[in-house]
């Protein structure tokens, strides 16, 4: 089995997470992925391979070499997003792609002008969706390049390194990634995430985020006779949600500009609910946007002279730059490592999150590297196979250098 099966037999389970569930796994079928890795890794060799009551998977590989380095992790998360359907995902290969426009189905089209890196990976193989579902590269690639690079090196002993620590994670998709995390287990002095795109970027920096639930409540009798009685909820909720500025939402922000985004919206004259996700990689900002939501509920309320509106903030993860900023040796690391694959290699900013971003404020700096992926959470997802090899080779080469240094 290459890296390319690897991923695609992974694809093809679903392990969908659900943001609205209350269980530690949010679904149960993430377990059917997570047992199948422990199985596999007990197979390759990997004595302590394991899966908690949580869905988490943790596994270890012990040194090679004669004097103590630092123990290295890798990261990836076993759930798809429930924005788009992972049930019965039936990935396609496309050989010596030929740069232009790809019809996934009738209708659907993956265009070259929306998703313009496609002109850079002309001649390459990429493993596409039928049109109907997501592909689940995300984070399926990074899963399979951890499971392909353990079993090289576990064949391979001349390759000298350290002990690595490997650990696959449920519910990152729906922000819980960590919740029930072990990182006495895991053990790791610094991690990784294989969770980013294409190969070149490795990340070092994520969004402070939060959830705002806003519940408007209405006054609902007969408009024949609502004249300065009826309080309509979705007009209460159209007026909230216009009061945020319209160029701060993600249809018009991009690089480290933030955002305000409706989500989800439901109701009716009684009551309506809206859910939103607030985003900014800076913290400042971040407060400030959180406390415009609060102002603007606040301003509502007092302009009916009424109670019609309630607001609740949760904070979910904040940007893992503020501590890696002052532990940059798993960057470094990074960076050398994709240097000495054949890659030159530029930092991005991440418009999300990532486990790592929890991880790091809890003790293991964890910076986020590429595998291949591209247009994740939709049906116009791909993954390109060169890509996702050498996701492997730069696994194997931070695990080569950690262990030289």
């Amino acid at each position: 089995m290459n890296v390319q099966d690897r991923m695609i037999s992974y694809c093809k389970i679903d392990t969908q997470s659900d943001p609205y569930s209350t269980t530690s796994p949010s679904t149960m079928k993430q377990f059917d992925l997570g047992n199948l890795l422990v199985r596999q890794l007990l197979e390759m060799g990997v004595k302590d391979a394991e899966i908690d009551e949580y869905c988490y998977v943790y596994g270890h590989l012990e040194s090679n070499i004669d004097h103590a380095c630092p123990t290295v992790g890798f990261i990836a998360h076993m759930d798809t997003a429930p924005d788009y359907s992972g049930t019965n995902v039936n990935p396609r290969v496309i050989e010596n792609y030929d740069g232009k426009d790809i019809e996934l189905c009738p209708g659907v089209v993956t265009k070259v002008s929306d998703f313009p890196y496609l002109e850079k990976v002309k001649g390459k193989t990429l493993v596409v969706t039928d049109g109907s579902t997501l592909l689940g590269a995300d984070d399926k690639a990074g899963i399979a390049a951890i499971m392909e690079a353990v079993d090289y090196l576990l064949h391979h002993p001349e390759v000298k390194h350290g002990r690595i620590a490997i650990a696959f994670t449920p519910d990152e998709e729906v922000g819980r990634g960590t919740e029930h995390f072990d990182t006495e287990k895991f053990g790791a002095a610094f991690a990784y995430t294989m969770d980013g795109g294409q190969i070149d970027a490795w990340s070092d920096e994520t969004f402070n985020a939060a959830s705002a639930v806003v519940e408007c409540t209405g006054f609902s009798i007969h408009p024949g006779s609502a004249k300065d009685k009826m309080i309509n909820a979705l007009n209460t909720a159209i007026e909230f949600h216009n009061m945020l500025p319209e160029h701060s939402r993600p249809e018009h922000t991009e690089n480290r500009e933030p955002f305000f985004h409706l989500n989800g919206l439901e109701g009716n004259v009684d009551h309506a609910k809206m859910e939103y996700i607030i985003r900014s990689h800076d913290g400042a900002v971040f407060e400030n946007m959180k406390k415009e939501m609060v102002a603007a509920a606040e301003y509502l309320n007092l302009k009916h002279n009424n109670h019609v509106i309630d607001i609740e903030i949760k904070d979910s993860y904040k940007n893992m730059k503020e501590v890696l900023k002052d532990h940059p040796e798993a960057s470094i690391t990074a960076e050398k490592a994709l240097r000495d694959i054949g890659v030159e290699p530029f930092n991005e900013v991440i418009r999300g999150g990532t486990d790592g971003s929890a991880l790091t404020f809890r003790g293991i700096p964890c910076p986020n590297l590429g595998n291949g992926g591209e247009n994740f959470h939709g049906r116009y997802e791909y993954c390109v196979t060169e890509e996702l090899e050498l996701a492997v080779k730069l696994i194997v080469r931070i695990s080569e250098i950690v262990a030289e240094e």
